[in-house]
This record gives C-alpha cells, sequence and structure tokens, in this order.
C-alpha cells in the first residue's frame, strides 16, 4: 500500500498544483494488467484525502464525502492551507 500511495503522489505532484491524474494512470504505471489494481489505488487516495496529502475530484470539484467516493474521479495534490 506504501508503493501505492507514494506512487499516486509522485504521479500528482509531477503535474502540478492545477493538474490532476486518473487513478488508472497510477494502476497503469504498476502493472500491465492494471484493472485489478484499481480498488487499491481508489483506496489509497481515499487515505491520502483523508490526510489531507491528496484531493479527490468529481466533475471537476472536491469530493467532500470520503465515505461516498464513486464515479469517474481525478486525483490532485493537495494545496498548503493559507
Amino acid at each position: 500500500m506504501d508503493a501505492t500511495r507514494n506512487l499516486i503522489l509522485q504521479l500528482a505532484e509531477a503535474r502540478g498544483p492545477e493538474g490532476s491524474i486518473c487513478p488508472s494512470e497510477a494502476a497503469r504505471a504498476m502493472k500491465d494488467e492494471w484493472r485489478p489494481l484499481m480498488k487499491g489505488v481508489r483506496n489509497a487516495a481515499v487515505a491520502l484525502a483523508r490526510e489531507g496529502r491528496l484531493q479527490i475530484l468529481r466533475k471537476g470539484k472536491k469530493v467532500t464525502d470520503l465515505d461516498d467516493v464513486r464515479g469517474v474521479i481525478r486525483l490532485r495534490i493537495a494545496k498548503p492551507a493559507p
């Protein structure tokens, strides 16, 4: 799980504060047969969002209910608090 979390953060940081990644990008970077990895990637993303290190976006807006993350999402590095 730590490797997944680190990969998600690395990819999101590389896109910059305004960019985002699709969870499948992380899964594809780990293995050719990436589809079975998607649940783990999404779970890692939720954990990172709970820690305040990542934002989960749905339709361009930040997901606030992390207990109900579904559908097409994007992942963005969390912006530091002002």
